[in-house]
């Protein structure tokens, strides 16, 4: 009877189909898929404030964002596109030799180019459209709060929070390679990404929306007031790059090399090595 899962090691040949795949896209094609990749994370990190905005009880806000956020990288997996923190699992078929180190980092940057423009294009739909308006502003006041919240985390914590970040979502889409039906992706993608919006990790391209939502925010002095904060602690432009920096750093360490590497070597490396142990003897 055939198993409806990949083993560990089938998973690392799945990864490296996929990596090649990302790598043999035209800038057309990486850019329409970046551009619906950041628009998906965008729409779990509004569903996520909506959802808990208005909870009092702080742990059980987080687990409640935290539990519809996963719709984001649902939507990348099953419907197809491109996100930067997932394809820094590329780096496995790089290490193989299977695609060249140009290929990949020419996919890193259009992708996260356009990510950023999906993530920017969902935030002024949603702010145009009034969702920052829910419970007489709160919403939009909660927006600013914790886009300024993020803008101000220091480089180191920014850094070590984004490697946790992706750590995990890099292990939601490596357990999605396993399943071989909706339901079973579903499952897996939702416990690790639930755990690290629960948390509070940093995803840079989840930020770029949440820092853009919260420049947008800002321009409605009625969001300011309810944010309760004062000119000097507000987002601004340079928020933004003091965020994102950090984060997408931490993200490339998180999913390059402790997933990525960390399965390569178990699973390619040592398997190659054995081989030519055996044609030494």
């Amino acid at each position: 009877m055939e198993s409806n899962m990949l083993k560990p090691n089938e998973i690392c040949d799945a990864a490296v189909g996929a990596g090649c795949t990302k790598a043999g896209l035209n800038i057309s094609q990486q850019a329409i898929l970046g551009t619906l990749a950041g628009a998906f994370i965008a729409v779990g990190g509004v569903v996520s404030a909506v959802v808990s905005h208005s909870i009092t009880n702080v742990g059980l806000a987080k687990f409640a964002g935290g539990a519809v956020f996963p719709v984001g990288l649902m939507l990348v997996v099953i419907c197809g596109a491109e996100l930067f923190t997932g394809n820094c699992l590329m780096v496995v078929p790089l290490a193989g030799g299977e695609i060249d180190f140009e290929s990949m980092i020419k996919n890193w940057i259009v992708v996260y180019i356009f990510n950023f423009v999906g993530s920017v294009l969902v935030a002024f739909l949603v702010f145009e459209g009034g969702v920052f308006g829910l419970s007489s502003g709160k919403l939009g006041g909660t927006v600013i709060k914790v886009a300024s919240t993020k803008a101000a985390l220091p480089f180191g914590t920014a850094f070590c929070s984004g490697i946790m970040c992706n750590f995990l979502v890099c292990l939601a889409v490596w357990g999605a390679f396993a399943a071989k039906d909706i339901v079973g992706k579903v499952m897996i993608i939702w416990f690790p990404i639930m755990t690290f919006v629960t948390c509070g990790f940093e995803h840079c391209v989840a930020n770029m929306y949440f820092l853009m939502a919260g420049i947008f925010a800002k321009s409605n002095p009625s969001f300011v007031a309810t944010s309760g904060l004062s000119q000097d602690k507000i987002i601004s432009g340079m928020g933004v790059v003091h965020n994102l920096i950090p984060v997408t750093l931490g993200n490339i360490v998180g999913g390059a090399v402790l997933v990525a590497m960390s399965y390569f070597i178990v699973y390619k490396h040592h398997r190659a090595y054995e081989k030519k142990s055996i044609a030494y003897k």
